[in-house]
């Protein structure tokens, strides 16, 4: 397994579609994108005018399944997404100083 940083940048102006499709997209995270990955810690994005996006520190078995996860999101599906940034984090990322994961593992919950 590997970690990696994801940025999803939105569209101006999709606060209502943004709000709209929130329940869904946290409903995906805590799935993990129905097994794809493991979300360890996740938020919103701001800017000057209110929210810009959302990133999350995902645990997954490949650059590609963390993409398929970003791609997955509804807010993705939706057309709220712009643009998806995909940072590898180093082997020596602390995971284990998150204390209260987004996803469960598998297994739990």
């Amino acid at each position: 397994m590997a970690y990696f940083l994801m940025r999803c940048l939105h569209h101006p102006g999709v606060d209502a579609k943004r709000d709209e499709h929130r329940p869904a997209h946290r409903a995906w995270v805590q799935s993990g994108g129905e097994g794809l990955a493991r979300v360890l810690i996740g938020s919103a994005i701001l800017g000057d005018e209110g929210g810009i996006g959302n990133f999350g520190v995902l645990e997954a078995a490949s650059l590609a399944d963390a993409r398929a996860f970003a791609e997955g999101d509804p807010f993705n599906r939706e057309g709220l997404v712009s643009k998806i940034e995909m940072t590898p984090l180093p082997d020596t990322f602390q995971a284990h100083r998150i204390s209260d994961p987004m996803t469960p593992l598998r297994g739990e919950g």
